[in-house]
């Protein structure tokens, strides 16, 4: 006797790897949802923040002397006002340094005073050498004309060479120290031209300056509301942070399995007898119960 009976389960399985760290996770998240409600300015943070804005009032004091120099320096500050008197002592030391420096007459008896001093000395030549002739009783002869050109060339050529080199010599320092002169004013007209120019350049910068000064109250308010709209959001990116890598921690699965069983002939029938001796009277000679 064959047959067939199938019988079917199902089994549901959970796992929960995290379960064990549940509780400390759960804390966690606990206090970040208490200070979800605490992402809002601090008293001292809003205290700050109004002291900024009230002092941006303040900020642009400066701008109407920010503004003046401004001014200036594109003038060129004043650098070549002084032009005038540089080129005013030079003109005053180039007159005072002609005809000397532009005398190319190098006689020494053009200088002042050269004659009498070259006179004073040929009469002493003269006075000398005729007294010693005098003395010797030869006055007014030959030798002693002789001596005496001879003396007074001596005398005399000594000091017309020195004051001729000493004329060279001043003419030569005079023309020189003009052109130092010279190039000591084209100096310092040039510097103060340069400056001119570098203050220009600074007052180029000082305009930026003086329009952030008059910007600085508005610009001061801007930023602490911004710091009003930042902090809260700065603080709810930090919560995130920790609180969304939390929520995607840990796993729970669940399954399914179903089965089926296949029994004999003899299996079904001993557990269809079975079934009929459960109906039968447990005492079969006992009819009449």
């Amino acid at each position: 006797m064959g047959g067939e009976s199938k019988t079917s389960q199902t089994q549901n399985s959970t796992t929960a790897p995290w379960t064990a760290a549940q509780p400390a996770l759960q804390g966690i998240l606990s206090q970040i949802g208490t200070n979800l409600n605490n992402t809002g300015l601090t008293g001292q943070e809003s205290g700050a923040l109004s002291t900024i804005e009230g002092n941006a009032g303040q900020a642009a004091t400066y701008a109407p002397q920010i503004q003046d120099y401004t001014k200036i320096l594109l003038a060129g500050g004043g650098a070549t006002d002084q032009a005038g008197n540089v080129n005013a002592n030079y003109q005053r030391y180039v007159d005072q340094t002609n005809p000397l420096a532009s005398n190319t007459n190098y006689d020494p008896y053009s200088t002042p005073g050269f004659k009498d001093a070259l006179s004073t000395t040929i009469a002493d030549i003269t006075n000398g050498t005729n007294g010693q002739f005098a003395a010797a009783g030869r006055d007014f002869s030959g030798a002693n004309s002789m001596a005496l050109g001879r003396g007074i060339l001596q005398g005399v050529a000594p000091t017309i060479a020195a004051q001729y080199n000493q004329n060279v010599q001043n003419q030569q320092g005079a023309a020189g120290n003009l052109f130092q002169a010279g190039n000591t004013n084209a100096g310092m007209l040039s510097g103060l031209q340069q400056q001119s120019l570098a203050n220009k350049g600074q007052g180029l910068g000082a305009v930026q300056a003086g329009q952030d000064a008059q910007n600085a109250g508005a610009n001061s308010i801007l930023q602490a509301e911004a710091a009003r709209r930042g902090i809260p959001v700065q603080a709810l990116g930090l919560l995130a942070q920790i609180g969304i890598p939390i929520a995607g921690l840990g796993s729970q699965s669940t399954g399914q399995s179903q089965g089926t069983q296949q029994m004999s002939g003899a299996q079904q029938f001993a557990t269809i007898a079975g079934g009929i001796g459960s109906l039968m009277p447990k005492n079969p000679m006992n009819f009449n119960h």
